[in-house]
């Protein structure tokens, strides 16, 4: 049960918080199954269960006695968000994942609990479907909770529109990690110099951790290595699946292998999603007839996934394949290696750039690859500028359009009616808020520290228009990652990858050149670009898997141990590094 807060504006406390599915209490009929999962321990009062940061926490269940939990702060004081009593069990999302826990508990007095193991949590989380969907459940708002809450997590300092304070803030959200935003503070400012020898003038942007201590213009790798983000794999395991790449398809392909009872891992550079994880919305995926936002979605997809036991290793990109008796060998940055009996490709692209002077200078200081409601904090009640005649342009530039003063959509065609779905190109043709400019592209990029004016000229009629203009959302499409794969598979000419038919090592459409290699999403030659082909893809490719490991099960039970000394004795040069 939540803590009893005397402050009423708490999220604890607030009635659109869902606090009966984030301290659901379990059954005693539920108890009396999860006994074969744990064992009961006594403990004394006072006793630390687990602590802020630990990974691979245990669950416990309160038989007897209460738990505590409590949330660490910047200030150096914890807050008691909850109170575990009788059927009443620990754990937030972390429960689900080996990143470090954001919460830390205790005995309040003695108590008795049944310990449940992470190797026994995760059979019951695949046996047991009523318990494992209460879990999910409670871990989802418990987390929610602790993002809302105005205390936790870290302080991110910076400037406004800084690219790499907007960098370090999208990944944060992409990853659910509670943290505040201060924008160069007196008082915040004054903390960093009595903590970094009072220097006058401290680097930004800044991370100021729970413990006091600071990290200056962290790279993405190292904050996520600080915060108990990444989770890297294990070097002695030899996989049934490595899924490269967390969107959609990446996603849809790990929910259908570790459902079917296949051990799978999904590397992941960055953030679950992909491009569709920086969508507003998307309104035409079956099922939600409101829409859903991209990284709702691909949030809601994670979940499933770990449910199921998948292990995700974020914040390491791949960097090479190769394949050795059979076993594909996946090294991450830092020389980290990943053993797989087969690979799914899901690594989808990144995104087209403008061809304009300065055009660097201001990319995430007034140059944006995704409209959602982080970005549009930065343009409210001012005019702003869509580009691009796809279906993700045309959703930005209708949610910008409830925001902004005026949305500007600039594109290079006659029209939009060969490249974006019907149903925005009537909202767009309806808004007051939107002006569409066809035929046009942007010429010229102003601005000092940050974008703030930009020309546009129409090919056809040579007019040229220049607006006073901040922020500008580049939406022209993608080029493949498949750079890693360079020498490895057959790309088209596009570096797409080729799969299937003649391209393919067997008739199946996702197959590439590479036995027991699939390829699915963006990422692959002639795929459709939409959300529910990816899903599509990335579910039906999980039966060419198995078919694949089925043919070549007597080979892998054979040889494990050989084929992955193999592997090692390949890359004995390369040190793995966290």
């Amino acid at each position: 049960m939540p803590a009893n807060e005397n402050t009423e504006n708490s999220v604890w406390n607030n009635p659109e918080y869902r606090q009966d599915l984030a301290f659901a209490k379990l059954t005693e009929e539920m108890l009396e199954r999860l006994r074969s999962y744990g064992r009961e321990e006594a403990f004394p009062a006072n006793v630390p269960l687990f602590t802020h940061g630990e990974r691979q926490v245990d669950m416990y269940v309160v038989l007897d006695g209460q738990v505590d939990i409590s949330l660490p702060a910047t200030n150096g004081e914890s807050k008691v968000i909850a109170h575990h009593q009788r059927l009443d069990f620990s754990g937030e999302l972390n429960l689900l994942t080996s990143q470090g826990s954001l919460v830390e508990a205790r005995t309040v007095r003695a108590s008795r609990l049944l310990r449940i193991p992470r190797n026994e949590l995760q059979r019951l989380m695949r046996a047991e479907g009523d318990i494992a969907n209460l879990i999910t459940s409670a871990t989802i708002w418990r987390r929610i909770g602790i993002i809302a809450e105005a205390t936790s997590g870290i302080i991110l300092m910076g400037r406004a529109n800084d690219a790499e304070t907007t960098q370090l803030q999208r990944f944060l959200i992409r990853n659910s990690y509670p943290h505040r935003i201060v924008e160069e503070p007196a008082e915040e400012t004054a903390q960093l110099d009595d903590l970094s020898d009072h220097e006058p003038t401290p680097t930004l942007p800044a991370v100021v951790l729970s413990d006091g201590r600071i990290l200056r213009r962290p790279t993405i790798t190292q904050l996520a290595d600080e915060l108990g983000i990444t989770e890297l794999p294990d070097p002695e395991m030899i996989y049934d699946v490595a899924v490269v790449g967390a969107g959609p398809s990446g996603l849809a392909a790990a929910v259908y292998a570790a459902s079917e009872g296949l051990c799978t891992i999904v590397i992941e550079g960055t953030a679950p999603g992909g491009q569709a994880g920086t969508s507003s919305k998307i309104e035409n995926y079956l099922g939600f007839p409101t829409g859903i936002s991209g990284q709702r979605l691909a949030s809601r997809a994670q979940l499933q996934a770990l449910k199921f036991g998948v292990r995700f290793a974020i914040s390491r990109d791949t960097i090479t394949a190769e394949q050795i008796d059979g076993i594909h060998k996946l090294t991450l940055a830092g020389g980290i290696p990943v053993c797989s009996r087969s690979v799914v490709v899901a690594s989808g692209a990144q995104y087209r750039k403008l061809s304009v002077e300065n055009y660097a200078q201001y990319e995430n200081r007034g140059i944006y690859y995704a409209a959602t409601a982080m970005e549009s904090l930065l343009c409210r009640d001012h005019e702003v500028i869509v580009v691009g005649g796809g279906n993700s342009a045309g959703q930005a530039a209708v949610f910008l359009s409830g925001i902004a003063k005026h949305v500007h959509h600039i594109v290079r065609g006659k029209s939009l009616a060969n490249t974006m779905s019907q149903y925005l190109i009537s909202r767009i043709e309806s808004s007051s808020h939107i002006t569409l400019y066809t035929n046009s592209e942007i010429v010229k990029l102003e601005g000092e520290s940050s974008l703030d004016c930009v020309t546009w000229i129409n090919r056809g009629t040579g007019e040229s228009t220049r607006k006073p203009i901040g922020s500008v959302f580049v939406m022209i499409g993608a080029e493949p990652n498949s750079g890693w794969l360079f020498g490895t598979v057959r790309l088209d000419k596009k570096g797409f990858i080729l799969t299937g038919g003649e391209e393919g090592f067997d008739g199946t459409p996702y197959a590439t050149s590479v036995p027991g290699m699939y390829a699915v999403g963006d990422v692959r030659s002639n795929s459709v670009k939409r959300v529910a082909s990816a899903v599509g893809e990335g579910s039906v490719v999980i039966s060419d898997v198995h078919r694949y490991l089925a043919d070549h099960r007597n080979k892998f039970a054979a040889e494990p141990n050989s084929a992955l000394a193999a592997l090692r004795s390949v890359s004995a040069a390369a040190t793995p590094q966290s």
